[in-house]
């Protein structure tokens, strides 16, 4: 069973992002799965579903330079552990599979509203959560006073989301790791300034 429902998610992935999300129907995943349109609706109610379950197989797989499950930042103080996890979320939200995806969900979500719920569900909400813990880890002992724990992860994620990211996700520069790494560090005094200044 596993087995099969791994295929159908892997031909929904590549059908997703060759086809976008309104052209793709289930009876092509099907297909590509070489598995009976019973099959699919065995393992997924719905394309929502099925699109859903895309989603957490490309948030769970491993980009080329690191994994996206990987937190060894998370135990270091923060003028390191903000630039590390900063690198660490560009990488990911930059990998090929994420930005591919990212842009089926911004092409098709005006049609399809639940397609943007389910991928601040599934990828949004997600980052943020690793960004809250990390803030409630190290707040005691830098004498932060975070009033909004989320409010700051948005924050954290929207100054990478900013300049370098969004010229990049446009396709006006490449991914390139120094600039990643810059952008990054940036990124990290700000968000330090920030949490020092106990405005946030």
């Amino acid at each position: 069973m596993s087995r099969k429902r791994a295929l159908i998610v892997d031909a929904a992935h590549q059908a997703f992002l060759s086809g976008g999300y309104a052209q793709t129907s289930m009876d092509s995943i099907a297909k590509g799965a070489g598995v009976s349109i019973k099959t699919v609706y065995r393992h997924f109610e719905n394309k929502d579903d099925l699109f859903s379950a895309v989603m957490q197989a490309a948030c769970s797989a491993e980009p080329t330079e690191v994994s996206s499950t990987d937190h060894s930042w998370f135990e270091k103080p923060p003028r390191v552990g903000l630039l590390l996890g900063g690198a660490t979320y560009l990488r990911h939200a930059l990998s090929a599979d994420q930005l591919a995806l990212y842009r089926v969900v911004i092409r098709d979500a005006g049609r399809f509203p639940e397609l943007g719920r389910r991928y601040t569900e599934e990828v949004v909400k997600a980052r943020n959560a690793m960004m809250v813990a990390y803030l409630d880890r190290w707040s005691g002992s830098q004498g932060w006073k975070v009033k909004d724990p989320l409010g700051a992860a948005n924050t954290f994620a929207g100054l990478l989301r900013s300049g370098w990211f969004e010229e990049v996700v446009l396709g006006a520069q490449e991914i390139e790791e120094v600039a990643l790494l810059k952008h990054a560090k940036g990124v990290a005094k700000q968000m330090l300034i920030l949490l020092e200044s106990k405005e946030i």
